[in-house]
């Protein structure tokens, strides 16, 4: 085996697998098979099955609080063993995503950008060990992690994943632009913090504050989905969520600086009922 300079020993990992059984475990060891020295880190293996938008929001996250380099995995692939392409894109910030070609790059796409992207060859880039060769739902770890750890350790260099295609031509998934103008914002519920119970939009607070929104405010809330209201409020734009009361909605700044929902120690998403995606529309205007 010819190994090269690494281009770089990170691996960070999501996935939609949870821990709940030995899925895991099987990547990470096919990664440690190729190269005990790689390091694997952990994005979430606690993306909602088969959500490729969740797959999607996620990778763009956090991506660019990691070094160049870093090579990401993202396995969630309802549609595993199909015609869907089995891809390593190389993006704008320096970063290298691992994923089946099926939505999972929308967001990094939009907003950070494609330079480039490569189909997997699978003559070359399959895992062949203990039966594997015979399994066609597992490319998590027959395909994905083993192409990943031989990129990670040298031993192939990113022109000998495969053929390179156009980045027009990989899978977007739609996204509802933001509109904003002076005392109008309009964007969509993009994603949920599932563990407090957040809402993020795809509004940018920067451009919302240069359009006249100011923190210390209160605002018009509408979130509509599928022409139906499902939630109005006047609530408070403010810097912290100690700024309101215990169990008080609010509008603040969250980590990716959009404008965002939640209640003070509390979970926006299950008092609510509010879900994310482009059914979700929602609108901020003078109270």
């Amino acid at each position: 085996m010819i190994v090269r300079d690494k281009m770089g020993a990170l691996l960070v990992f999501q996935t939609d697998f949870t821990k709940k059984e030995g899925a895991v475990s099987a990547m990470y060891g096919v990664v440690k098979s190729v190269d005990r020295s790689l390091e694997i880190l952990e994005s979430t293996h606690d993306i909602p099955r088969f959500d490729i938008w969740s797959a999607s929001y996620r990778l763009y996250q956090p991506i660019l609080f990691w070094p160049e380099g870093t090579i990401f995995v993202s396995v969630v692939d309802p549609g595993v063993g199909t015609a869907r392409k089995p891809c390593v894109a190389k993006t704008a910030s320096g970063h290298y995503i691992v994923t089946p070609d099926n939505g999972s790059l929308t967001h990094v796409k939009k907003h950070i950008g494609l330079v480039e992207v490569r189909e997997i060859d699978l003559t070359r880039h399959r895992l062949m060990k203990n039966g594997s060769q015979d399994v066609a739902i597992f490319h998590g770890r027959d395909v994905f992690a083993y192409c990943a750890a031989k990129l990670a350790a040298g031993v192939i260099r990113y022109e000998e994943v495969g053929e390179a295609y156009p980045v027009e031509d990989t899978v977007s998934l739609p996204i509802i632009d933001s509109q904003i103008r002076p005392m109008f914002a309009q964007g969509i519920c993009e994603i949920d913090d599932p563990n407090f119970g957040n809402i993020w939009t795809n509004i940018p607070t920067r451009e919302a504050v240069e359009n006249g929104f100011a923190y210390g405010q209160r605002y018009r809330v509408q979130i509509d989905c599928r022409g139906e209201v499902v939630f109005d409020d006047v609530l408070p734009l403010v810097h912290t969520f100690g700024e309101t009361g215990v169990g008080q909605p609010l509008i603040y700044n969250d980590e990716l600086n959009r404008l965002a929902l939640a209640i003070n120690q509390g979970h926006f998403v299950n008092r609510y009922g509010i879900g994310y995606g482009n059914d979700y529309r929602i609108t901020f205007t003078q109270a």
